[in-house]
């Protein structure tokens, strides 16, 4: 499994580009027998959830990041679907509130950072904050931060700051405990055209469209490179980047649950033990139960 997983990890970021990583591999996979491996790879998500559970000495925070129509909603609700809810919580990221925007950037976040023992998904992440709004810099200004009062003061210092705040950011919550996955599922721009094509035509998803999203595709290239930068800039050991293939949905899963399952392996879970006093003080429970009238 890991040789398999190192095909999806950023390694070098220094000479990282998306350019490298095909969206449409599927390597040794069929789709036929994809609902089965991937039925298999729940299985044993939950019982590994159940031990960082139990454990309760690691969170794990899991990020999803993509264009429009890649299949976050997707690849969460299908390597998810097995767990225990009382032990994830996900978090979509819309546009901030008032109140959000007058924190610092990372304020949201951090609110919803999983605790020990339980995985936390965001959907979206903080690091729209160096995609969508270095595609967009105006964006910035409505967070009235007092430096930045025109858009040409957002300059390469600027981002380079916000790079040193998430790298500073993600390095706390590992230290603290936080298990850190970052996913970025990469789609193609045919593969986007045939998604939003599908949306058109089919009025049961309309509510998935809308005419922003072929505005901000006409940006594609601008975005691949905000990504491609932004993964460079914080693909690090403790909280890695994947590139996962995302043209074929049923593959895309396998390949999340995989990434996932061998990094809550290499945690060593375990299930507390009894101590011996502890131990004792079953026969003595048993027997209290057994007589009970």
């Amino acid at each position: 499994m890991k040789d398999e997983i190192e095909l999806f990890k950023v390694v070098n970021p220094k000479e990282f580009r998306i350019a490298d990583f095909d969206p449409g591999f599927t390597g040794k996979y069929k789709k036929d027998d994809a609902e089965a491996i991937l039925n298999e790879l729940r299985g044993e998500m939950s019982e590994l959830q159940e031990k960082l559970y139990a454990a309760n000495k690691y969170s794990v925070l899991i990020i999803f990041q993509a264009m429009d129509a890649a299949g976050k909603d997707s690849a969460i609700k299908h390597t998810m679907s097995g767990l225990n809810p009382q032990g994830c919580q996900v978090f979509s990221f819309k546009q901030p509130s008032a109140e959000e925007l007058d924190h610092d950037f990372l304020w949201r976040h951090a609110k919803a950072l999983p605790e020990r023992g339980r995985i936390g998904i965001h959907n979206r992440s903080h690091y729209e904050n160096v995609i969508v709004c270095k595609v967009h810099p105006e964006y910035i200004l409505n967070e009235n931060i007092a430096s930045v009062d025109s858009v040409e003061n957002i300059d390469s210092k600027f981002w380079d700051a916000r790079y040193e705040s998430i790298r500073s950011f993600e390095k706390h919550i590992h230290d603290n405990g936080t298990v850190i996955i970052k996913f970025f599922l990469n789609v193609s721009k045919e593969e986007q055209k045939e998604r939003f094509l599908e949306r058109i035509d089919d009025s049961a998803k309309y509510w998935k469209f809308s005419s922003g999203d072929i505005e901000e595709r006409k940006k594609w290239n601008d975005y691949m490179d905000v990504y491609e930068q932004a993964i460079k800039e914080t693909s690090v050991e403790q909280a890695p980047w994947y590139v996962i293939p995302a043209d074929k949905k049923w593959f895309t899963r396998i390949a999340v649950s995989k990434v996932i399952i061998n990094t809550l392996k290499e945690l060593k879970l375990s299930v507390p033990e009894l101590s011996d006093e502890e131990k004792g003080m079953l026969d003595k429970c048993r027997t209290e139960l057994m007589n009970e009238k």
